[in-house]
């Protein structure tokens, strides 16, 4: 068992890597080898458009097929601002901010272990700990001027 679980791990590593080297934002990894039969390991990540979105699937696929890592399936429907990337023992998690807010699946495994990028990347830069952040629905729509007298 404990050489499935640091295989998973690899894997997580080099998923961690790819997206972090295509700047992807609020990367988390979550352990959920004790709340889950079906996965070890949960990643997410956020995309800030959808060529984004898309461009971080592509590199990711590129990377797991070139480890010869086996993926059972992936679902990559853009529209809806949500892709998986079933690895097995590691599920990947792509989003939009709005899209990945909505539906909080670290709210839903709020159970699970954080796993921290520092021990995954093996560093303590800044550029791991990025953070894409949406703008309220309500400030979006106000009008510009509306916004500008409000800030003063």
């Amino acid at each position: 068992m404990k050489s499935k679980k640091n295989a998973a791990l690899e894997v997580v590593k080099l998923c961690c890597r790819v997206l972090d080297d295509k700047k992807a934002g609020a990367l988390t990894v979550l352990d959920l080898s004790a709340q889950s039969s079906i996965t070890d390991f949960m990643v997410l990540a956020t995309a800030t458009s959808a060529p984004h979105l898309r461009a971080l699937r592509v590199e990711l696929e590129k990377a797991l097929d070139a480890a010869e890592v086996h993926l059972v399936g992936m679902e990559i429907s853009q529209e809806s601002g949500w892709m998986v990337i079933d690895a097995f023992d590691v599920m990947i998690h792509l989003f939009l901010a709005d899209t990945r807010e909505r539906y909080g699946l670290e709210r839903l495994w709020r159970d699970a272990a954080e796993v921290p990028l520092r021990k995954i990347l093996g560093t303590t830069t800044a550029k791991t700990t990025r953070v894409v952040r949406t703008k309220p629905a309500a400030r979006r729509a106000a009008p510009a001027a509306k916004r500008k007298r409000s800030a003063n």
